[in-house]
């Protein structure tokens, strides 16, 4: 998570060979945290017509949910990046239990 917005727009570009500036939202997981956490750190980047912005979030508990790639790149619904900024994971929701009587 050392990278800035020059460096993870050359990663989209070389890496992911995705166009930076396409409009896209470009997701960055950290691998490690600071005390041997994994998965704790997400860095969003996003072109906004003007210029770059890059979004960075730490969580408190727990770590972001991962999609699993294809070829090195993972496609989501708008609904699914807010779940993922939240920390939500959307492959497993956890909808409660179903009420024991109805009516």
């Amino acid at each position: 998570m050392r990278k800035g917005i020059a460096g993870l727009s050359a990663m989209a570009q070389d890496v992911l060979s995705q166009k930076p500036a396409s409009g896209a939202v470009f997701a960055f997981r950290g691998r490690r945290g600071r005390r041997g956490r994994r998965g704790d750190r997400l860095k969003l980047l996003y072109w906004e017509g003007q210029g770059f912005c890059l979004y960075y979030k730490v969580l408190e508990r727990g770590r972001f949910p991962w999609p699993a790639a294809e070829a090195g790149v993972a496609r989501l619904t708008s609904a699914q990046m807010a779940m993922l900024w939240e920390g939500i994971d959307w492959r497993r929701p956890d909808w409660g239990a179903p009420p024991a009587r109805v009516g």
